[in-house]
């Protein structure tokens, strides 16, 4: 897709990023990756630790130049005018932007100074965040004494300080209670509602899917699927059943006992006594047709069930790898120089 950069009359996607390459080193980062994201939606970019998403979302709010290729955001492109593409984004990334020795009201009243609002909009808007974000009764307390989920809550109050018509959300829940995730979920759906245009990266599916209108897979700096969640889980096929065998020495003939229900192979952990099997469309009756073949062998389990696919399935399904075991994607370093790079290729 090739696109002109005219951010005065731009109408095309919120987001475009065209065959763009990012080395550290021996370490390849990412390796042509094409990016696009229509404006007031939600697109997650899922991936493990390494895969390369921080990269992305650093190249695209100009912390970082790519080596090859192009990033349009709002059709101002990332590397010739940084500037502009700063005055339009909000960036939340892993670790909380805040200042812990000052209070909530002080961080976001910083914030402002730094986008150039007067102190009228200053005030106005802090007080507008920390009550759309829960913080009024902490506002004047300082950030260090505030919980995880509260600074997470914090920092992306900051991000939309100057209301950013492109918002880069980097694994905001990573790290959060499931009340608090799911408090950030709701938040999230409520400034998509208002029109801002999102890129989220996770490492969860089940985030991405109650979040994002398409998701983007990517392993070792190369997209590797896209599509909505049901395409995706329809690739991987299905649904997942699993389960634990009580004797573990009959784990291999459980497994074979419940081959036929899915066109791959059962994985099994002899150790652990626990089998999944990808199942199709027919989720339920995969269940009932286990619980016979089971209990027609006399074999004892535990936590039988269906569950949805994880990251990790849909990476052995795509990859034949899971989402941890991905080999090192380096043109002739080592282990030794991928670790020493881990945290820039994450």
């Amino acid at each position: 897709m090739t696109v002109t950069n005219q951010p005065s009359h731009w109408s095309g996607p919120a987001i475009v990023v065209e065959d763009v390459h990012k080395s550290f080193g021996d370490v390849r980062a990412l390796c042509g990756i094409d990016l696009v994201v229509e404006r007031g939606k939600v697109l997650g970019l899922l991936g493990p630790n390494g895969a390369g998403k921080t990269t992305a979302v650093k190249i695209l709010t100009t912390l970082l130049r790519p080596d090859k290729g192009r990033a349009l955001v709002e059709g101002r492109d990332v590397v010739g005018s940084p500037a502009a593409v700063r005055e339009i984004i909000g960036l939340a990334g892993q670790s909380a932007a805040i200042q812990e020795e000052l209070t909530g009201r002080e961080n976001l009243e910083i914030m402002g100074r730094l986008y150039h609002l007067d102190p009228a909009t200053r005030k106005q808007r802090g007080s507008e965040l920390l009550e759309r974000f829960d913080l009024i009764e902490a506002a004047d307390r300082p950030v260090k004494g505030y919980s995880g989920g509260m600074q997470r809550r914090l920092d992306l109050a900051l991000s939309l300080v100057s209301r950013p018509q492109v918002l880069f959300l980097d694994e905001p829940t990573t790290g959060l209670d499931p009340r608090s995730r799911l408090g950030m979920w709701d938040v999230i759906r409520e400034l998509v509602a208002a029109g801002t245009s999102l890129l989220l990266t996770t490492q969860y599916l089940e985030e991405a899917d109650a979040l994002a209108d398409e998701i983007v897979v990517i392993d070792h700096g190369r997209v590797i699927a896209a599509g909505t969640e049901q395409e995706l889980k329809n690739r991987i096929g299905g649904d997942v059943l699993e389960f634990s065998v009580v004797e573990r020495h009959r784990v291999a003939e459980a497994a074979k006992a419940v081959s036929d229900l899915s066109d791959t192979e059962p994985t099994l952990d002899e150790e652990s006594g626990r089998i999944s099997v990808r199942v199709g469309a027919g989720a339920s009756q995969a269940l009932v047709e286990t619980v016979r073949a089971l209990d027609s062998l006399g074999i004892q389990t535990e936590d039988l069930g269906i569950r949805r696919p994880s990251l990790d399935d849909v990476f052995l399904a795509l990859t034949g790898h899971g989402a941890q075991e991905a080999p090192v994607t380096s043109g002739r370093g080592n282990r030794r120089s991928h670790n020493r790079a881990q945290t820039d290729a994450s």
